[in-house]
């Protein structure tokens, strides 16, 4: 046996949520590579014709669709759709969410449970109307899109870290329980990734960047197309032993303790 064939998704379909840019995007993009016939979910009509037109750019022919992930009926709709049109769904990455950064005391219980909602509700809600079909098929892979703050905490992001904090424990759980269905569950947690979003942050001299380059080992941000390796290997054959397990992608920075005097 060829163990690169293990890493093949040639005929699996994936259904990335939110994944018209940023993130999701490359994961998309990545999976598509690897064989996967890709779906993805936005919002709003403009994001899905830029999607579409962006994943052909990329040489991805790729199948959107308008579904807000937080509202089941639509979640449902969406699903039975894509097995209609595309094919059962093998691969569901959750990653979908927002981040409000604001103090604690400022934050209204409104913020917090939007926040909760995308990044955590609506990875249950996904996740809930693909596993029947993927129980009658005796297989399948859930990638949650978790985050270092799965792990830690920092000011101004308590909705976003208790959301992903529970989208780590969710994880844990869908593997426990369909586990036994050869249902793997497992999550990527991204480090500080190059964006469009943070692209202030990184400019020289602000104290941020500097402050990210010194607690990275790696001692630089990801990039987004880090990421598309470890999503790989978490949707294909070569990780059906590997089950409830989050992996950071992070450059070394939860391992680290830092420099002294830094």
């Amino acid at each position: 046996m060829n163990i690169l064939n293990t890493f093949s998704l040639e005929g699996k379909v994936a259904l990335v949520t939110g994944a018209s840019h940023g993130i999701g995007f490359a994961i998309a993009c990545g999976l598509a590579k690897a064989g996967a016939t890709v779906c993805f979910n936005v919002r709003r009509q403009e994001a899905l014709e830029k999607g579409i037109a962006d994943y052909k750019e990329a040489g991805v022919n790729a199948y959107g669709y308008l579904c807000d992930v937080t509202k089941e009926e639509q979640v449902t709709a969406m699903v039975s759709q894509i097995e209609n049109e595309v094919g059962i769904i093998d691969i569901l990455v959750n990653n979908a969410g927002i981040i409000k950064r604001i103090p604690m005391l400022d934050m209204s219980a409104e913020d917090f449970r939007e926040v909760v909602d995308i990044d955590l509700t609506a990875s249950f809600i996904v996740a809930k109307a693909v596993i029947p079909a993927m129980l009658k098929k005796g297989h399948g892979k859930i990638i949650n899109v978790c985050s270092m703050m799965s792990e830690l905490g920092r000011e101004t992001v308590s909705a976003y870290a208790a959301a992903k904090g529970g989208l780590k424990m969710l994880t844990k759980n869908i593997a426990s329980e369909y586990g036994q269905y050869n249902i793997q569950c497992n999550g990527i947690g991204p480090g500080y990734i190059e964006t469009p979003q943070t692209a202030p942050l990184r400019e020289e001299g602000h104290p941020f960047n500097k402050f990210i380059l010194s607690k990275t080992p790696a001692a630089r941000w990801g990039t987004a197309n880090d990421l598309m390796g470890p999503a790989v290997f978490l949707a294909s054959d070569a990780s059906d032993f590997v089950n409830g397990h989050i992996l950071y992608v992070d450059g070394g920075i939860l391992a680290y303790i830092g420099k002294q005097g830094e």
